[in-house]
């Protein structure tokens, strides 16, 4: 019975790790970085532990750098500031979930900065 519950856990870490990694999908698809994520948490945040938590931290991150990217547009009018805030959420926006994945296989909660808290 031990064994089972240890590959319970490791596939729901899998399954989380799967859904930090799916924001990687804005960069493919323009938009699937939100809407995986999404459809992730609200169909699985009941059935596995720390989903909930996880999914909650993704799709505030998602909307955040989404924000913070609608702001950068007409900031790109003064003096260029907008195209070096695109810059650095480029980054931000591609690094913090693989590092959020690593966390998540190792069964740590994420950290995302500049992350507005729109769902609690």
């Amino acid at each position: 019975m031990e064994s089972n519950y240890h590959t319970l856990k490791r596939v729901d870490n899998q399954l989380i790790v799967i859904t930090h990694l799916s924001q990687m999908l804005s960069y493919i698809t323009g938009f699937g970085g939100l809407l995986v994520p999404l459809i992730l948490w609200l169909t699985q945040k009941d059935k596995i532990e720390g989903m909930d938590e996880h999914g909650k931290s993704i799709v505030n991150f998602q909307l955040s750098m989404i924000i913070y990217a609608i702001i950068c547009v007409p900031l790109i009018f003064l003096i260029g500031l907008g195209i070096l805030g695109l810059i650095i959420i480029g980054i931000i926006s591609f690094v913090f979930p693989i590092i959020n994945a690593i966390k998540a296989s190792n069964g740590e909660m994420p950290s995302y900065p500049l992350s507005i808290r729109f769902i609690q």
